[in-house]
C-alpha cells in the first residue's frame, strides 16, 4: 500500500492506494475520532448495488445510515443536495458525525458539499470507486451543478483521509475507465514530460491495463496533484492550471447535458484543443497528429459533437470559473509541464472553434 501525505493550509492528510485498503477504515476511525457518533454513507443507485455491503461489513461496529444519490452528475442536483440534508437531520447526526463518500467524483463532490454545510461543517472521508476519482477525491473542491455552469456552487473543503481500494476498481465499465485516464494524462502534461513519456508508451490498451501500471498512473496524478494544491488550495494561482481542457471540457459537458457525456471524454476534447491553441498562441512544440492518433485508439472522441452550438459552448466558457469579468482564461502549455494561464477574446475562440 502507497501512502501519500496532501500539504495545504487548512489541512494535512493521508491518501492510502493499494488493494484492500477498506479494511483500514474502521481503525483509522477508531484511533482519530475516539468520540464518533454516527457514520453517514453518500453513495449512489450503481456503486450501492457493487460495494456497500463491503463497506458496511468493515464498519459493523459503527452506527451507520446510508444516503442513495442517483449515479452520475445527476447527484449533484439542489434537491439530492437537499434530500441528504434532510436525511442527516432526520436521522440526527450531529457534529461528532462524519460522512463518508463511497463513489466515483459525483459522489464524492456532492458528499464533500454536505459535510462542508452541515451544521456548519463536520468531518468527512473519501473512498473512491472509479479511477477519475484520484483527480476529484483530492484537494478539497465540493461542490454541485447548476444548470448554467458545473461545479458553481461548493466550498473549498478538505477530507480526513482518502481511502482508495484499488480493488473497488475492478468493476469499471470502459467508459468509466476512459473518462478517468483523461485526467491521468492531463497530469502528466501540465507537469511531468517523462510521465507523459512513460503513459504514451506504455498504455495502448485501456480494456487490459495492468494493476501495476494502474497504481502507478493513480500514484503519481495524486502526486502531481499534490504538488498544485499544496501551493495553491484555494485556486488564486497556480492550482488553475489543474483546469487545462476543462475550459472548453466542462462547455461540452453542460450543452450536452450533465450524465450524458462523461467528464474525462469532455476533458480530453477540450485538452485537444488547448494543446492546438498552445501550438498557435505560445509556439508549443507538440506532436498533436502523434496524440490524436494514440488517445483515438484508446477509445477516445477528439472532435466537438456535430450538434452542438459553437456560439453556446463560447456562453459557456465564459461562465467559466477561471473567467473574469466574462473574458475567457484559458490554460495553455509552453511545454510539457509547463502551463500558462491566457486570456483569449470571444471572436477567436469563436473563430478557431469553427476550424477545430
Amino acid at each position: 500500500m502507497d501512502t501519500i501525505q496532501i500539504h495545504t493550509k487548512s489541512k494535512n492528510y493521508p491518501v492510502f492506494v493499494g488493494e484492500g485498503t477498506l479494511q483500514d477504515i474502521g481503525p483509522f476511525l477508531t484511533h482519530h475520532f475516539p468520540k464518533l457518533t454516527k457514520l453517514f454513507i453518500i453513495t449512489d443507485e450503481t456503486v450501492a448495488g457493487l460495494h456497500l455491503e463491503k463497506l458496511l461489513t468493515v464498519l459493523e461496529p459503527f452506527k451507520t445510515t446510508v444516503f442513495t444519490a442517483p449515479k452520475g452528475e445527476k447527484a449533484k442536483t439542489f434537491e439530492v443536495y437537499y434530500n441528504a440534508l434532510s436525511t442527516a437531520l432526520e436521522n440526527r447526526l450531529d457534529r461528532k458525525s462524519i460522512v463518508l463518500a463511497l463513489g466515483g467524483g459525483a459522489v464524492g463532490d456532492l458528499s464533500g458539499f454536505v459535510a462542508a454545510s452541515f451544521m456548519r461543517g463536520i468531518p468527512f472521508i473519501q473512498i473512491p470507486t472509479t479511477i477519475l476519482a484520484h483527480d476529484s477525491a483530492v484537494g478539497g473542491k465540493v461542490a454541485i451543478n447548476h444548470p448554467l455552469g458545473k461545479n458553481m456552487i461548493g466550498a473549498f473543503y478538505q477530507p480526513e483521509a482518502v481511502f482508495y481500494d484499488l480493488e473497488l476498481l475492478k468493476t469499471l465499465p470502459i467508459q468509466e475507465i476512459r473518462s478517468g485516464f483523461a485526467e491521468v494524462i492531463k497530469h502528466a502534461l501540465i507537469n511531468d514530460a517523462y510521465f507523459y513519456q512513460w503513459l504514451s508508451s506504455n498504455i495502448d490498451d485501456l480494456n487490459s491495463l495492468k494493476l501495476e501500471e494502474l497504481s502507478k498512473s493513480l500514484t503519481k496524478g495524486i502526486r502531481i496533484k499534490n504538488e498544485f494544491v499544496s501551493q495553491d488550495e484555494r485556486e488564486t494561482g497556480v492550482r488553475a492550471f489543474l483546469n487545462f481542457g476543462h475550459t472548453l471540457g466542462h462547455a461540452i459537458e453542460a450543452e450536452m447535458g450533465y450524465g450524458n457525456f462523461t467528464h474525462g471524454e469532455s476533458i480530453m476534447i477540450g485538452m485537444v484543443f488547448a494543446l492546438k491553441l498552445s501550438i498557435e498562441y505560445r509556439g508549443l512544440s507538440f506532436p498533436l497528429p502523434e496524440f490524436i492518433q494514440w488517445v483515438e485508439g484508446l477509445g477516445y472522441q477528439t472532435k466537438i459533437p456535430d450538434h452542438l452550438s459553437l456560439e453556446k459552448l463560447v456562453t459557456k466558457m465564459k461562465q467559466d470559473k477561471k473567467s473574469i469579468g466574462e473574458t475567457i482564461h484559458f490554460v495553455f502549455l509552453e511545454e510539457i509541464g509547463k502551463p500558462v494561464l491566457q486570456e483569449v477574446n470571444d471572436a477567436d475562440i469563436l473563430e478557431r472553434l469553427k476550424s477545430f
